[in-house]
């Protein structure tokens, strides 16, 4: 159902749907990847929305001074001209007016994850982790209230609370992944009270300056994600047909990156934690193989070539461990 069924939503627009593919593909792999199990016209309104989230975090995370706040009001502007059903002209408008018109996508989510995005342009300082969940909860979270709509859900408040969390673990693993990144934006994420609990110093990490304290907080607050993976994941069999199986695999995906920072020393501050795209393909089988319904939703053979062809490159059996 729309978002306002009351009003007239322009037609698919095959272009704008075309560049919003595009841009989930470019920006993040993982979640185009777990997007590829959706059925038609749900997959396309996935790729909307997230599109117009990237536009707006792009301006949040690239631009600065007065051209940034002018360029993010401009594009909270078009996110509610698409939900009063206005195409307008720019592909993410014409892509996300056609994806409101299709599913109840709540505009409000859009406007706490403008909320967010102005934490970063105001360069906002986090004291507590409440105040660093919240963060997590704007800019990320809410995705979860975006999607679940468009998925289709039984279990109510609870699911939806799931979907936050599980937006909000993502979100924290891209803290914990980015430090070194986000220092050199002159951003830091970590809580102060954290920081003062395990003795790290804010100016360490300038340096580029790891120590065994830093590795324990690191580790406190990957734990911390974890926790949130779980209390979201148990409410992913709320969601309908395939759409379990790719905000699954999203998932786990995203939580390997917790692995292979703690592989790496917890060091993020001169490495960037990665999941190769074969290890993708695993979580994506592994999702699919705990998430599908008795009977079989999801494009299985789309899987089982996908996974043998890097399988093959790799010269290991899909039958196989490829760790």
């Amino acid at each position: 159902m729309a978002s306002n069924p009351a009003l007239s939503y322009p037609a698919r627009p095959k272009a704008a749907l075309e560049w919003a593919r595009q841009v989930t593909r470019t920006h993040s792999k993982t979640f185009y990847l777990g997007s590829l199990l959706y059925p038609p016209g749900q997959r396309e309104a996935v790729w909307a929305v997230y599109a117009a989230c990237r536009v707006g975090d792009d301006i949040a995370d690239e631009q600065t001074g007065a051209g940034a706040w002018q360029n993010l009001l401009a594009w909270r502007a078009e996110v509610r001209s698409a939900f009063a059903g206005e195409a307008g002209q720019s592909e993410m408008q014409r892509a996300l007016a056609w994806a409101a018109g299709q599913y109840a996508i709540p505009l409000s989510a859009f406007e706490e994850l403008f909320e967010g995005f102005c934490m970063d342009l105001r360069g906002q300082a986090y004291d507590t982790m409440d105040d660093l969940r919240l963060y997590c909860r704007r800019v990320a979270g809410v995705v979860g209230l975006m999607i679940a709509p468009i998925s289709g859900y039984r279990g109510g408040q609870a699911t939806l609370d799931g979907a936050v969390q599980l937006g909000e673990a993502m979100q924290l693993t891209n803290i914990l992944r980015d430090v070194g990144e986000d220092l050199r934006r002159g951003r830091v994420y970590l809580p102060r009270e954290l920081l003062e609990a395990y003795g790290v110093s804010p100016a360490e990490l300038q340096a580029g300056q790891g120590s065994p304290e830093y590795s324990r907080l690191l580790r406190h607050l990957a734990d911390e994600a974890r926790a949130w993976y779980a209390l979201g994941e148990a409410h992913v069999p709320q969601l309908d047909g395939r759409s379990r199986v790719g905000v699954a695999a999203a998932a786990r995906a995203y939580a390997a990156i917790l692995t292979d920072l703690e592989n790496n020393a917890f060091d993020n501050l001169t490495y960037r934690a990665h999941v190769s795209g074969w290890h993708k393909l695993k979580l994506l089988w592994g999702a699919q193989r705990d998430f599908r319904e008795p009977v079989d939703v999801c494009p299985i053979s789309w899987l089982e070539r996908q996974y043998a062809r890097v399988m093959a490159t790799r010269n290991v059996s899909p039958t196989e461990s490829a760790d």
